[in-house]
This record gives C-alpha cells, structure tokens and sequence, in this order.
C-alpha cells in the first residue's frame, strides 16, 4: 500500500496557493495597467515601440539563457524533501544561470554595438537593456523557486513589490529626464534591482549541515538539471520568436510607431491572459509535478483536469469580453494617440488563450521530465509564425499581424496536445486506483 505519511495537498492549501498567487498577479498588474496608461501619456508610439524592442530583446535572453534552469530546479523540487538538498539545488540553479547570463551579456553588449553602428541607434540603449537582463534573471531565480517550494505568499509578495516599482521608477525618470527609451528601461532595472536586494535578504537560505559528500551531491544535481534544460533552449527561443518576434516583424515591414501601437494593445491584452494562466500555473503546477513525483497519479489526473478546465473557461470568458469591451478598455487604459489599438485587442486575445491551452496540455511531458518532444511542438508554432507574420501583415497591416496570432498559437497548442496525450493518463490513474504502488523517495 502507499506510504500514507506524505499526504495529497488538501483543497484549504490548493485555495491559500491560489489566494496568493491572484494577490501577486492582480496587484502587480494593476500597477502595469496604471503605468501603462500614464508612460503612453509621457512617451510616443515610437519611443514605446523602442522599449518594447528591447524588453523584447531581454525577455529572449532570459528565456534561453536562465528559464530552462529555473524550470528544471522547479521540476526537482519536489524531489527534494531534505532541506539540505534543497539548499544544494538552489545553489546549483542559481550557479548554471549566473554562468549562462555571463555569456548572454556578452552577446548583448557585442551585438548591440554591432546593431549601433548599422542604425546609428544609441548604444547606451543596450547597456541599461544588460543590467535590466541581469536584474530580471535575479528575480526570476527568486520567486519562481518559491512558487516551486509552495511558498506562494513570500513569492507574490516579491512580485509585487517589483511590478509596483517598476513603472513608478520608470515614470519618474521619464518625467525628470525627458520621453526617452533609455530612462523607461533603467527605471525598470533599478526597481528590480531594490526589489531583489530586500527580498534576496529576507529569503536568504540558512546553511545545512546534513548534507553529506556535497561535491557528489551538487555533480548529481547539476547532471539532472542540464538533462532536463538543454532541451529546453531551443524551444525557449522558439517560444520567444512565436510569442514577441511579432512585434520585429512589425518593425522591419512597418515603423517604429506601428511598432508602439501594437506592443501597447498586445501587452494589455497579453498581460490580462498571461497572469490568469500564471495564476492557475503556480496554483496547480506544483500540485500536479508533487503527486505525480509520489507515484499518486489518480490526485495528479484530477488536478491536471481541473487546471485545463479553467484555463479553458478563462480564455473563453476573456476574449468575450473584449469583444464587448475593447473600446473602453483602450480608452481607460491608453492615451489618444493608442487608441487604434483597439481593435486588434480580441484577436489577440484568441491568440494569448489558444497558447495558454497548449502551455498547460504539454504538462505532462514536464512530468515525466520528457522536456525534447515538446521541442516539435514549439518549432511548429515558430515556423507557422515566420509564414503567417509577414504575409498577414503585408495583406491586412498591423490588423493582420493581430490575425496571425491564434494561427500559430492554435497550431503549436494542437501539436502539443498530440504529443502529450492526456488522456492517457485517464488508464494510468484507474490503475493506480485498482493496483496501488508504493511512494516514491526522495532525490
């Protein structure tokens, strides 16, 4: 029979988790939604569409050289139940990722001297977009290994924390130093940089002493966190390219200003999606990789079913709503010369929701740490974005660029949903339920 002293997580925590992760998500967004609409006032369409460039650019970096880390020591986690080799692990991510953004800042700093003398762009630009980089990659070692741990309050609290400061710091450098790009970015690097300086002391990990051989130790755990990231580099770039290579799309066939419009309507589009999944994400994620980690794959099953039905709800309900709403939520959240954007709100939103739907259909590949198959996936959704980006635009302009989106996304959700198969896992947990196995131990 199972081991019955590691229980399933009982509903009262699975609400606490999902209590903390929406305070974290609703509070730093509606600091985004406020600072949007006030930096849109202060800047124009091309200077916002230069941020967007840019941010778009650290978003890559931390996407190849530090997520797939991230995500294997979230993995390994719950594998982990001695505090030492928790600590271990943490020190292993943390090293990996530091190692990595080295040579990503040099990339940056070669490239963008590089991309300065073709355009005559300021290459001050791309030493702020470096600190930004390094700064985002801190936090997200940080809160993302307490959403690991469960530890959703201390998480949503370092979010939001750094999703109020970084308009507020960007606003006023903006208002202080004049509309330019360079201030928008160091004000967001200076606020991460604050932000991860407090929460970095507070949450600052306690040595153990019951770690063993440590050396044998951190050499497995660095060999199971590279297994499972390598893989997953690649399709973090593809990733990137379906989700923000839009926007430089836009800009080579379009203008700068084309650029801005469009970042501002998928931005607040995008954001209201993407923190709903991320809510549910860190809700039941950790959940579903620690039953499934235990060997309890019928707990597991009715988690996962239970998150794909809400993710499901909350794409339809959402782009329903901007259907209905598109004009006042433009008119509420960006300035006049945005206002254009709206229409291209809802299609983008199909989209955002269509990607949420694959993102959570892959899991269980996650779970049984079969990260390369879900590198197909990825790699359809780039290649169909790289068609349909370039021709909807030239046929239909930015309204086209909005239109390629559920394409791609629908057609990287549905490879991923064949290669995943979920509903395999309906036989596994009536097997489990006739036939109990043994607990699974610890890493």
């Amino acid at each position: 029979m199972a081991n019955k002293s590691v229980k399933p997580s009982s509903g009262r925590r699975i609400f606490g988790d999902a209590s903390w992760a929406l305070l974290g998500q609703v509070g730093s967004g509606v600091v985004l939604l406020l600072g949007t609409r006030i930096i849109t006032e202060l800047v124009s369409p091309e200077v916002y569409g230069q941020v967007a460039l840019l941010t778009g650019i650290v978003a890559l970096g931390v996407g190849i050289f530090a997520y797939p880390f991230i995500c294997a020591g979230m993995r390994l986690l719950p594998e982990c139940l001695e505090p030492g080799k928790r600590s271990a692990l943490h020190r292993v991510v943390r090293g990996l990722a530091a190692r990595s953004s080295t040579v990503a800042v040099f990339f940056l700093a070669f490239g963008g001297a590089a991309y300065s003398q073709m355009t005559g762009l300021d290459p001050w630009l791309f030493g702020v977009a470096a600190l930004l980089f390094l700064a985002t990659v801190r936090r997200e070692i940080g809160f993302q290994l307490l959403i690991g741990e469960r530890r959703q309050r201390e998480a949503s609290l370092w979010q939001t924390s750094d999703g109020i400061l970084r308009p507020l710091f960007a606003i006023l450098l903006v208002w202080y130093w004049g509309p330019n790009a360079a201030w928008v970015l160091l004000g967001y690097a200076f606020a991460s940089i604050a932000s991860n300086t407090v929460w970095s002391f507070v949450h600052r990990p306690k040595r153990s002493k019951r770690i063993r051989h440590r050396s044998a130790v951190l050499g497995n755990l660095k060999r199971d966190v590279r297994a499972y990231a390598v893989p997953l580099i690649p399709m973090e770039l593809l990733s990137w390219f379906s989700g923000l290579g839009d926007r430089y799309i836009v800009g080579y066939l379009m203008t700068a200003a084309d650029v801005g419009i469009y970042a501002a309507a998928y931005t607040l589009t995008n954001e209201a999606f993407n923190r709903s999944a991320i809510v549910l994400l860190r809700t039941f994620q950790p959940v579903y990789f620690q039953h499934f980690s235990a060997g309890r794959k019928e707990q597991a099953f009715k988690i996962f079913w239970i998150w794909l039905s809400c993710v499901a709800a909350m794409g339809i309900a959402g782009v329903v709503a901007l259907v209905v709403l598109k004009d006042w939520v433009a008119g509420l959240l960006l300035a006049g010369s945005y206002h254009s954007a709206a229409v291209l709100m809802p299609i983008i939103g199909a989209g955002c929701a269509l990607q949420a739907l694959g993102m959570v259909a892959s899991q269980p590949l996650l779970a049984v740490k079969r990260t390369r198959p879900l590198l197909v996936g990825r790699l359809c959704g780039a290649i169909a974005a790289a068609v349909a980006i370039p021709l909807m635009i030239q046929k239909y302009g930015l309204i086209g660029a909005a239109m390629a989106a559920p394409v791609y996304f629908g057609i990287e959700a549905f490879v991923m949903t064949m290669l995943a198969r979920p509903w395999r896992m309906m036989g596994a947990a009536r097997r489990e339920a006739l036939y109990p196995e043994p607990e699974a131990t610890s890493c």
